[in-house]
């Protein structure tokens, strides 16, 4: 039978299965990558500003998307603990998107405003000081750690290639925009914006 043939060629049957997963990720990926829906921001969504884009960093520099997804499922019992289900409209200007399945902790996607600024910086400093039950870590060091100014107008300007619309206004400021700032202050700030614009969705 022919396909005695291919089971018994290692390197032809190699070559087929590139084709076939080829063709299966072609089919899946291209629709996609033409669907308004994945490609346009959603309502009220924004590239970051040069504070949060730096918070955003730390975010997974400490590993944080490790515990913590940003994706709210349309289920009723997400919805109703959390907000608006994630679209992917909101995560148009991530490189990568943190969409994520862990949830060692709670989901963030609509975290921003949930709680106070002093809140935030005193749970990432010691969780546990406001969750008795937390297991989460703390990142005291975040507290004095500079961030390096001269880099953020950078990460801006790299960002604008794969079609994040900065502005040379934002990629100039930048560097203004977070003297003097700590990384626990870009942390705060970036945990803060996350899922705002949801909040006007119905």
């Amino acid at each position: 039978m022919k396909h005695d043939i291919i089971e018994k060629n290692t390197g032809l049957l190699g070559i087929l299965i590139a084709v076939v997963i080829s063709i299966g990720g072609l089919v899946e990926i291209v629709p996609l990558m033409l669907s308004q829906e994945t490609t346009t921001a959603a309502p009220g969504i924004e590239p970051y500003p040069a504070l949060q884009l730096e918070g955003r960093d730390i975010y997974l520099r400490e590993g944080c998307y490790n515990c913590h997804s940003q994706m709210v499922r349309p289920l009723r019992g997400e919805t109703e603990r959390y907000g608006h289900y994630s679209v992917a409209g909101e995560s148009v200007y991530d490189h990568p998107f943190q969409f994520g399945s862990k949830r060692t902790g709670p989901d963030l996607a609509r975290v921003g405003g949930r709680y106070s600024d002093e809140w935030q910086r005193l749970h990432l400093q010691n969780p546990r000081d406001l969750v008795p039950e937390s297991n989460m870590p703390g990142f005291p060091w975040l507290t004095n750690a500079a961030i390096d100014a001269s880099l953020t107008g950078r990460k801006m300007a790299a960002l604008r290639v794969v079609g994040v619309p900065y502005t040379d206004a934002d990629i100039k400021g930048a560097a203004e925009a977070v003297r003097g700032k700590t990384e626990l202050d870009a942390l705060v700030a970036y945990l803060q914006g996350l899922g705002i614009a949801a909040k006007n969705w119905k």
